[in-house]
């Protein structure tokens, strides 16, 4: 048997990994600035992560949620805690894309409605109403494609007040930085007046916080640049630190009823083990707080790079906009200078989302290898 082979890969093997730094089967060192699609959130094998899952496995790895788990009680204190989230109720699941499968399901039960409106350039997963809600019909098979989903464009409120009086629609889902989509974000006035609208429609408003979350846009989420509350929040990237698992934050206001939502591998212990250790790194090492310095580092050093058209994103969550496409950029990155980096459906974006443990050390060291071999 063989792979299904449905990835372009770079030729590339990693087998060791350690802070912002990735080691091949050559020996070859890599400096990661893309973390598996802004994943590595603590560093690669950090110790204190590495110990809670090898005490967690030798005690008890899994088991469904038909029993007591005290783990999950523990993360979602944490969460909520850290986040300043605590007014919101948590359901574990395995991945960004089922945590937004989760959450508009819900948002479909509590308003009797399907349609759904999302934006332009969206990405929120591959499974069915994710991708229904993604913006990308090379990824949406007929099957997707029944779904009722409008896609408006990134800050014309008028449009999302037009579609939400048409009375119809169960949820308006928005990423709070968009990821695959090219680091495109809403302006606090249109998150503010969407927030408005939907709370006045009775419509569900879902942030999507998988990629943006976990404090890679300088606050926990991203969201919280602008000062609001949604119904529902997502989030699972950075949420483990590499081990699979997704979150949906619920709004105490809505209800759980038994078999409203379900999941055979989520929240399990070790996948509890893993976040736990995560949200206690961030706190103790402060990484929020370095996030943003290590941010304002590099928007006063990327100043000196020519050729770069803009810079967009926030925190650790960037992208370098050029005039031409990016591709043969990331390969000598990769191949003459040994930096990962991570592209997006804007061909002409450079993406970085490095660990949050990033120094200013490794950020000069891309600039001045960036400046070399744009010359």
């Amino acid at each position: 048997m063989e792979l299904f082979d449905v990835y372009p890969l770079y030729n590339v093997t990693p087998v060791k990994a350690e802070g912002a730094y990735v080691w091949d089967d050559k020996g070859t060192k890599y400096l990661d600035l893309y973390g598996g699609h802004g994943v590595i959130s603590v560093g690669h094998s950090h110790p204190k992560y590495v110990t809670a899952i090898k005490e967690q496995i030798e005690k008890i790895g899994f088991y469904s949620n038909s029993i007591q788990n005290p783990l999950q009680h523990e993360l979602a204190e944490k969460l909520g805690r850290i986040s300043g989230c605590d007014k919101y109720n948590l359901f574990l699941c395995n991945s960004g894309a089922e945590a937004n499968e989760n959450a508009l399901k819900l948002a479909s039960f509590i308003t009797g409605k399907s349609r759904v409106l999302s934006f332009k350039n969206a990405f929120h997963g591959r499974t069915s109403a994710a991708v229904a809600a993604t913006d990308n019909l090379n990824i949406n098979a007929p099957i997707n494609l029944q779904q009722q989903v409008t896609f408006l464009p990134l800050n014309n409120i008028e449009l999302v007040v037009h579609e939400l009086g048409k009375g119809d629609v169960a949820a308006v889902i928005i990423e709070g930085i968009q990821g695959v989509g090219g680091l495109d974000e809403g302006k606090k006035k249109f998150f503010k007046k969407v927030r408005k609208e939907c709370k006045k429609t009775k419509t569900i408003l879902i942030l999507d916080e998988i990629q943006s979350g976990y404090g890679r846009s300088g606050q926990f989420f991203a969201f919280q640049h602008h000062k609001i509350k949604p119904d529902i929040i997502t989030t699972a990237k950075g949420m483990a630190n590499g081990f699979p698992i997704g979150g949906v934050l619920i709004s105490k206001k809505i209800k759980a009823k038994y078999g409203m939502l379900g999941t055979t591998f989520g929240g399990n212990h070790l996948a509890c083990a893993a976040a736990i250790s995560v949200l206690d790194i961030i706190e103790e090492e402060q990484l929020i707080e370095n996030v943003n310095d290590v941010y304002s580092y590099f928007l006063e050093e990327i100043k000196s790079v020519p050729k770069i058209k803009k810079v967009k994103g926030k925190g650790l969550m960037l992208g370098l906009e050029f005039d031409f496409e990016v591709g043969e950029l990331r390969k000598k990155l990769i191949f003459d200078k040994h930096i990962f980096t991570g592209g997006s459906s804007n061909k002409n974006l450079l993406r970085i989302l490095p660990p949050l443990t990033i120094t200013k050390e490794q950020v000069a060291i891309f600039i001045k290898a960036l400046k070399e071999v744009l010359v």
